[in-house]
């Protein structure tokens, strides 16, 4: 089946504060059909919510807002906040290719924020710098593989200083990530977590529609849009499966564009973060409906 994807494009900017109504119906509005759609577009716990860093925080590069997947450690004991690459780069929305799209460099300051919306850019948590992006590994290693070019897209942000007390692992709602899987078999069930400033945090789920090897696409009633790029997507056990990275607009809409996590990984591996490893959360995975799941 022939796909047209666009990336999940970053949010940039926000609405202006002189004109409060309107900003306040868009609010509404996107909030309303979240609630409806998916699984919860409520906050996540006070727990979850409050000073953490981790899956399901807002990331902001040169004003551009994403979603962070999951946290990861390397070899050195370094620890990263995982994203997006594309949330990093500066082509527009019809450069896909992360081996001919250009992004910042890396040392790029990367800010952790909370409770960004249309009105406001939230409260700062803490920031970091990307040390690690598969659109620049692409580049220098020369890579030429058409899937690997397309959908190798995860980008790591290392934390330091005072900022890495506020580091918890756990993905809002949802609990986990419990380890790192290969994506589901077609059918399956995933779940998700995006933080876009349109919409506010949102814990969904979905139904795998067809499985690559470099990409899986998920349809969730409650699709990802801009702002969501770089959620992590889970397997019905809670193990870390994929990265959002692009949206399809042909045939079904609502479609998402999910890159193969352990792939991104190992690729990250082998092209300067050696040892790199997934932390795992610090509560058991439990499926919506708040019932563990078992397994």
């Amino acid at each position: 089946m022939i796909r047209q994807a666009l990336p999940l494009r970053p949010w940039r900017g926000r609405l202006s504060s002189s004109r409060p109504v309107t900003a306040l119906l868009v609010v509404v509005l996107l909030l309303a059909g979240g609630l409806v759609a998916g699984v919860a577009a409520a906050p996540a716990p006070a727990a979850a919510s409050g000073q953490r860093i981790g899956p399901g925080v807002q990331t902001y590069t040169k004003g551009a807002q994403c979603t962070a997947n999951f946290v990861f450690k390397d070899r050195q004991g370094r620890t990263f906040v995982g994203y997006a690459a594309h949330c990093a780069g500066k082509g527009d929305s019809s450069q896909t290719n992360g081996c001919h799209t250009a992004s910042w460099p890396l040392g790029t300051r990367v800010a952790f924020r909370t409770g960004g919306n249309v009105l406001t850019d939230g409260t700062t948590l803490g920031h970091g710098r990307l040390r690690y992006s598969s659109w620049i590994a692409m580049h220098r290693a020369r890579t030429r593989g058409a899937a690997t070019c397309a959908y190798n897209d995860l980008a790591l942000v290392q934390v330091v200083g005072a900022s890495l007390r506020k580091v918890d692992p756990t993905v809002p709602v949802l609990g986990g990530p419990t380890g790192v899987a290969a994506p589901p078999a077609v059918g399956g069930k995933v779940y998700s977590y995006g933080a876009s400033s349109l919409r506010g945090g949102q814990a969904k789920q979905g139904t795998v529609q067809q499985r690559g090897r470099w990409t899986t696409q998920v349809f969730t009633a409650s699709p990802g849009i801009p702002g969501d790029s770089g959620s992590g997507f889970l397997d019905g056990r809670g193990r870390a499966f994929g990265v959002l990275s692009t949206i399809a607009i042909f045939p079904e809409t609502g479609s998402n564009g999910v890159g193969t996590l352990s792939l991104e990984m190992a690729y990250a591996a082998r092209h300067g973060v050696p040892g790199l490893h997934l932390v795992r959360g610090r509560t058991a995975f439990r499926a919506p409906g708040g019932l563990p799941l078992l397994g």
